[in-house]
């Protein structure tokens, strides 16, 4: 009489509850929303950078720039991890 052996038993990993992924989610929008939020307060009230060089010429850029290009950067990473999928 021979046996059969069966295969080696697998641990069946545990899912998320939803009221997990909705929190972690909320909280990564509501920190890109306000992200953004300073950009568009920085627009209306924020200075200018203004360069004058030695000849006399100056030019003049919006800050908002400058703090968008950090909002962008972090609005990136913020939603890679908050919204990425969990690689196991």
């Amino acid at each position: 009489m021979s046996t059969l052996s069966h295969q080696p038993t697998r641990t069946v990993e545990e899912k998320r509850r939803w009221t997990e992924v909705v929190v972690r989610e909320t909280w990564a929008s509501l920190a890109i929303s306000m992200m953004w939020l300073a950009v568009l307060f920085d627009a209306i009230f924020g200075p200018n950078i203004v360069n004058n060089s030695a000849g006399g010429d100056s030019s003049s850029v919006p800050s908002a720039v400058v703090v968008a290009l950090f909002a962008f950067l972090g609005s990136w990473v913020v939603a890679k991890y908050a919204f990425g999928r969990d690689r196991a």
